[in-house]
């Protein structure tokens, strides 16, 4: 469709408004507002949003289109806007050509002034070529009215750094361009993006859910809103804010029943693990003096660790590694010396081994030498000595203790 084609048709703009769903109350909290438009030959739908991307068409025009499908969104639901939430287009480009004025003015026209906190703009960061600071600066101007910004489409293509500077309150991960790695904690883009996203306060909104599975991984990884065809189709009228309350709490009480069971499941094979540990250790009493010990432990836990040595209290190794390499034990004497103190939570570790008198299991990380998941078991041996063991991913793996 041509752009003068498209003008032509801007009366013919369809709108449909999208629910999205919360996991705390199981509820319509806000919808999406989707504009379409029919194509000459009848055979596809003309995306809004999208068209407001199209480098080819004048960025004018593009504004004009965009700010004339926004305003009879806003219309069409004003009266209920200051119940339940309204996500909008908005492109930034778009946006700056004024610095905002425009844009900026219909909203205030159209929404009263107390109701625009209910306001959510949706923004492409990935697809912003402007002067990111300018963005930023408008972007804190309009959020002092309560105005919220979702960053859409967040991936692989997203700078850390500009979700840092913008601040959004939402990020949008389509789950379409998702497969089932990218949904576990070891994938480095999601998991960093999840961390980051808990870090600010800013909430994670999946989309485009098309199975119960889908919904259950986002809700598993710290998902808050849904949105998709699983759970309700985009409607030319708003839906009613409850009418999948019960079916989404059934399913969530599945997901909570399934996840209890994991995680029961997991703490007692990490239990089991320490126990085997603390009895082995107990045993055999180790210490720097003795290496033929240490190697003699590493013998008794070769099912579960890979590599096993000994701190003091400031993170100095004292002792070499004893290392599983190419199916025997070794020493690596050369390690002694090196000094850990500056990997995270190193220090307060071995202040809670020596206060809480018990040992740690480390969160999963990647091992710096093989590359491969692991995690370390910390156990304090004297006043002054502590034990490290690196655990197998194999064994971590079936034992479903990997996250």
């Amino acid at each position: 469709m041509s752009v003068l084609e498209l003008l032509d048709k801007l009366d013919q703009i369809e709108i449909l408004y999208e629910p999205i769903y919360s996991a705390d109350g199981h509820r319509i909290v806000a919808y999406e507002a989707i504009g379409q438009v029919e194509s000459e030959n009848e055979k596809e739908m003309i995306n809004i949003e999208q068209f407001t991307y199209e480098k080819d068409v004048p960025a004018d025009i593009r504004a004009e289109i965009e700010q004339i499908f926004v305003r009879r969104s806003l219309q069409n639901v004003a009266h209920l806007i200051d119940d339940v939430g309204l996500y909008i287009p908005c492109n930034p480009e778009l946006l700056l050509l004024d610095f905002g004025e425009s844009y900026f003015s219909m909203l205030k026209e159209t929404v009263a002034e107390s109701n625009l906190p209910n306001i959510t703009l949706v923004m492409t960061e990935h697809l912003f070529e402007g002067e990111l600071n300018q963005l930023q600066h408008l972007i804190r101007y309009i959020k002092t009215y309560g105005v919220k910004i979702a960053l859409a489409d967040v991936g692989s293509q997203t700078q850390l750094e500009n979700i840092l500077l913008l601040e959004p309150a939402i990020l949008k991960i389509n789950v379409g361009q998702l497969n089932y790695n990218l949904w576990g904690s070891q994938n480095h883009a999601f998991s960093t993006i999840r961390t980051l996203a808990v870090k600010m306060g800013t909430q994670l909104l999946v989309e485009n859910i098309e199975t119960v599975y889908q919904l259950q991984h986002g809700w598993k990884n710290g998902t808050r809103y849904f949105k998709g065809p699983y759970l309700q189709l985009p409607h030319k009228e708003l839906q009613v804010r409850d009418s999948l309350k019960e079916r989404f709490r059934k399913e969530c009480e599945q997901f909570i029943a399934t996840e209890k069971k994991l995680l029961l499941h997991k703490y007692e094979e990490m239990k089991r693990l320490e126990r085997t540990i603390c009895s082995t250790v107990d045993q055999i009493n180790p210490s720097t003096s003795q290496i033929d010990k240490l190697m003699q432990l590493a013998k008794a836990l070769e099912k579960c660790a890979f590599r096993i040595y000994i701190c003091d209290s400031n993170g100095f190794q004292t002792s070499p590694n004893i290392r599983w390499k190419d199916e025997q034990w070794e020493k690596q004497e050369e390690i002694i010396g090196k000094n850990w103190s500056w990997r995270p939570y190193f220090l307060l570790n071995i202040i809670k081994m020596t206060k809480d008198n018990k040992g740690e299991l480390s969160s999963v990380y990647s091992d710096i030498e093989t590359g491969e998941l692991t995690r370390t078991y910390s156990m304090a041996i004297s006043n002054e000595e502590f034990l490290f063991i690196d655990i197998k991913y194999d064994y971590l793996y079936e034992y479903n203790i990997v996250n």
